[in-house]
């Protein structure tokens, strides 16, 4: 399980369209920024999932229960967002043919090291999940936990995902719960609270006090209608619970609280035909 979440500070429209002067609009170049200088601290994590049966999110709740990439033998598939790509790691075992997407050199070179270790290889592409230099219609799902799910703009990479995919072809991604986000302080290190914090009208993009990372949530229905939009139907919601017992690893959010109300939401939307 690795945890590539962050809390955000603040909710309501940013200015997602403005280009920097190497071409990249301003949030891919402070995201990609941002994870250069964090890869160090995620390369052990890659390592344990790259090593480990598939579990999903915070609380490591096992594929076995969840049953997000059943029947992927023959597909192809990519991630967008990968880090240093155990979904697609997941996916190759499986049977899958995956191709891993990210915009920060620094993961991708974990990723390489770690599919060398362990005899996994598929290709890495060093992008941005905003603008994928691949034909359409090449993919039958397109996957992300905590990658293009959270740090891409939604009007951007939801509709480049729809692209990418085929007819009937899956989308499924994994986000933080909007009740966490709605519910979490502006400090850092404080667990969610039992009270709304911020609006949930407007919620879009998020960042954090002294950090020029930028993260994007949607609320319920503005993700509903983006994804109709793009072309998909949605599917289902799942919104996950961590079993009794567990223990939360993220200074954010207590087990207690997740317990209560949902930390995270995968989303699982079918591109119509």
């Amino acid at each position: 399980m690795t945890p590539v979440i962050r809390r955000a500070s603040n909710g309501g429209m940013g200015d997602v369209g403005r280009v920097d002067v190497d071409g990249l609009p301003a949030h891919v170049r402070a995201n990609r920024d941002y994870w250069t200088r964090a890869a160090p601290d995620y390369a052990a994590a890659g390592e344990r999932e790259w090593a480990s049966e598939p579990s999903w999110g915070l609380w490591g709740i096992p594929e076995s229960d969840l049953h997000l990439i059943d029947d992927v033998a023959g597909l192809d598939t990519i991630e967008l967002g990968c880090g240093t790509a155990y979904v697609s790691a997941w996916l190759a075992r499986r049977g899958a043919r995956p191709v891993g997407v990210d915009i920060t050199e620094a993961q991708l070179a974990t990723a390489r090291r770690l599919q060398d270790v362990h005899g996994v290889h598929f290709p890495l592409l060093h992008a941005s999940a905003e603008d994928v230099p691949l034909a359409d219609g090449s993919f039958d799902l397109a996957i992300s936990e905590y990658g293009a799910s959270i740090w891409c703009a939604p009007e951007r990479w939801i509709p480049e995902a729809a692209r990418l995919l085929r007819p009937g072809g899956r989308l499924v991604f994994l986000v933080n719960g909007t009740l966490l986000m709605l519910a979490s302080p502006e400090e850092d290190g404080i667990p969610a609270t039992d009270r709304l914090l911020r609006p949930y009208f407007g919620m879009h993009t998020f960042t954090w006090p002294g950090d020029d990372s930028v993260e994007f949530h949607l609320g319920y229905g503005d993700m509903i209608r983006l994804l109709r939009a793009s072309g998909f139907d949605v599917e289902d919601l799942r919104e996950l619970r961590p079993p009794e017992g567990a223990t939360s690893t993220a200074p954010f959010v207590t087990t207690e609280w997740a317990r209560r109300w949902p930390s995270e939401e995968v989303w699982l939307a079918r591109k119509r035909g």
